[in-house]
């Protein structure tokens, strides 16, 4: 099959683009940054270098694709939500030029039945809404409060249930989608293991030595002045405050266990080995 991939040389698709040559598919690699091209190809992958916003562009690096790999990244410099209905709008015009019948969006688990709805109304394409848990990379962004403050620190902790899951489980999901044959709409979770915040942070403070390592639940206003502090535009902050208000309510967990799949290989006790190198 031709594959593309959206997301440069990313957490997921790089390892999406690596599956997905071993299994023999031509795979073409969009980056807007002309400084991976040489690492691309030398995957084994076609560069495809350009804006996901340019539908110009998307429509030629779609051309003679049999499925596509979708995912829109934040973007801190302007409105979260314009930006996404501009890709979305981009990804759409590409698709439907192109005829592309197999399309795999990225979403998260506290997606709602409204993300990637222009790509769902196309009467000829197939969508299927990949919805990952919390990623296991997300935590190196920890290591500045655990070397501070002795702790991870979050809108959800404690004894807050989550599905955790590694950037190569979502990869994998994402490779069997794409190179299966399906009909309909669909949207699938994806997560390598389930465990409450306490039971990840024992496992991170066994890996990195410190073994009274605790996931504190910040209040709602803590979280807001902490990322505004960091950088965050306060729209994307009030986003993310939101999201995780949802996670420590437990509706966000309660949604993926309707849903519940079938976890992937890659446990966190495999991810706190690299996250002790990275922390030490």
């Amino acid at each position: 099959m031709n594959i593309v991939i959206t997301g440069s040389l990313g957490n997921i698709s790089k390892p999406l683009a690596t599956e997905l040559i071993a299994k023999g598919h031509s795979v073409t690699v969009i980056s807007s940054n002309a400084g991976k091209q040489i690492d691309i190809e030398t995957l084994g992958a076609k560069a495809a270098i350009g804006s996901i916003e340019d539908a110009s562009f998307l429509t030629k690096a779609f051309e003679g694709a049999d499925a596509v790999y979708c995912m829109i990244p934040f973007n801190f410099t302007v409105d979260q939500a314009t930006y996404f209905r501009k890709v979305e709008a981009a990804y759409a015009q590409a698709i439907k030029k192109n005829k592309i019948e197999k399309v795999v969006v990225l979403s998260g688990w506290a997606a709602d039945e409204q993300s990637f709805q222009m790509l769902k109304q196309l009467p000829e394409t197939t969508v299927i809404d990949l919805r990952p848990g919390y990623f296991y990379t997300n935590i190196y962004n920890d290591i500045k409060s655990i070397k501070e403050y002795g702790a991870l620190m979050a809108g959800f902790g404690g004894e807050d249930k989550i599905a955790f899951v590694s950037p190569n489980d979502i990869a994998s999901a994402a490779c069997q989608e794409l190179t299966t044959p399906s009909q309909g709409n669909r949207f699938r979770y994806v997560a390598s293991e389930e465990l409450t915040c306490n039971e990840a942070a024992k496992i991170l403070g066994d890996a990195i030595a410190n073994p009274d390592l605790k996931w504190v639940t910040l209040s709602e206003e803590q979280l807001l002045n902490a990322l505004i502090q960091s950088g965050f535009p306060p729209h994307l902050a009030d986003n993310f405050v939101k999201m995780q208000s949802e996670i420590h309510s437990g509706k966000v967990f309660d949604q993926y266990l309707k849903n519940r799949p079938e976890l992937g290989k890659t446990k966190l006790k495999d991810f706190a080995k690299e996250f002790a190198k990275a922390y030490n």
